[in-house]
């Protein structure tokens, strides 16, 4: 047995399965099962207010998560991933209320279709990119939100759709509690999923395309095939996001996928981090609790003395609206590479600590 001065120290990977494991060690792995364990529980000592944020982080997490795949992982640029959500919201609908399927299995049907469709949109991608190709989703987006105005056979048109609660074995998940278990389950799966992805081939022709086409294509990797696989798998998280926002909220309505919401989904992959799977996640629960922490300081500006003041409630108001755009501006100064790096340099410095390199 060696002694302790004769033992590696360090962190050592001699094969590129090591460089690309999940959890880069054993106790990130059981930290996270540990804490998955514990987030089961979190429906027997928590108040429906803050199950309604998981759940909200959940659906919102899902979808950001596949803007993230296109966006930072392949380098390309979507305006349009809110309509794209809300087309999975009304397909998962209209799968249930015309055809009689089960909600459980209307979901995933609903991320096929919602992939299908992107993919339509998505051939353009294949011939153009940058500022072309911003243009193109963004029409994209208001050709969506025409069609949710237009076909009520598909979402009601004006009226909107009603979404059944899940249903599975005879037990109905229509309250928060147990709707809790279903977003957590689609979250850990959906995210596990898109790790597996990255890891892959294909994830890794995605990184080749984003960071050196030409020397990508040169390799063999086929450019119009990934591009247009990764706005389908884009797509894809999205529809199964607004699925499961629908049969959360059981009504749906078309003016809720409006441009604003592709703005918000592209906030959270800016402000986690392009690129990163756990930036994904960071940056949508910081867009979920960001109005929440206005709210709750507007609350208590109007508590002071301050709040007495018109002119001082009216700019609040205005804080509130331009929050978004003011946060993703102040990201891309201070800390352009997101949450997920922010993270990662605080590890580093308690790694080594109290050494500099």
């Amino acid at each position: 047995m060696s002694s302790p001065a004769m033992r590696p120290c360090g962190d050592f990977r001699t094969s590129y399965k090591q460089d690309n494991t999940i959890f880069e060690t054993r106790t990130i792995h059981w930290v996270t099962v540990a804490a998955i364990a514990l987030a089961c529980l979190a429906p027997l000592v928590l108040d429906a207010y803050y199950l309604t944020l998981f759940i909200q982080i959940s659906y919102l997490g899902i979808a950001a998560l596949g803007l993230n795949i296109l966006v930072g992982y392949t380098g390309q640029i979507s305006l349009g991933h809110g309509a794209f959500f809300g087309f999975g919201a009304f397909a998962s609908a209209w799968l249930n209320t015309s055809f009689g399927i089960p909600v459980f299995l209307c979901i995933p049907l609903a991320g096929y279709l919602t992939m299908g469709v992107g993919m339509l949109f998505g051939m353009p991608a294949a011939r153009i990119k940058g500022l072309y190709l911003a243009i193109a989703t963004l029409a994209a987006q208001f050709i969506i939100e025409d069609f949710f105005g237009r076909a009520e056979w598909f979402s009601g048109g004006s009226a909107g759709s009603m979404a059944e609660p899940v249903n599975l074995f005879g037990m109905v998940f229509d309250t928060d509690e147990s709707f809790f278990y279903i977003a957590l389950f689609a979250l850990v799966f959906m995210y596990l999923w898109g790790c597996n992805l990255m890891r892959s081939r294909d994830g890794r022709a995605f990184v080749a395309v984003r960071d050196h086409y030409l020397s990508a294509e040169i390799m063999g990797v086929k450019l119009n095939k990934y591009r247009l696989l990764s706005f389908g798998i884009s797509s894809f998280y999205a529809g199964i996001g607004g699925a499961l926002y629908a049969h959360y909220l059981g009504y749906v309505s078309a003016e809720g996928f409006t441009i604003f919401m592709s703005v918000q989904f592209l906030a959270m992959v800016i402000i986690g981090g392009l690129g990163s799977v756990k930036g994904t996640l960071m940056g949508c629960v910081f867009m979920v609790l960001l109005p929440e922490a206005l709210e709750g300081g507007v609350g208590l500006m109007k508590m002071t003395e301050w709040g007495n003041i018109p002119m001082v409630v009216d700019g609040l108001a205005y804080i509130k609206e331009m929050a978004i755009g003011l946060v993703i501006i102040l990201f891309l100064i201070f800390e352009p590479q997101g949450l997920a790096h922010r993270w990662q340099q605080i590890k580093n410095y308690w790694k080594f600590y109290p050494f500099a390199y």
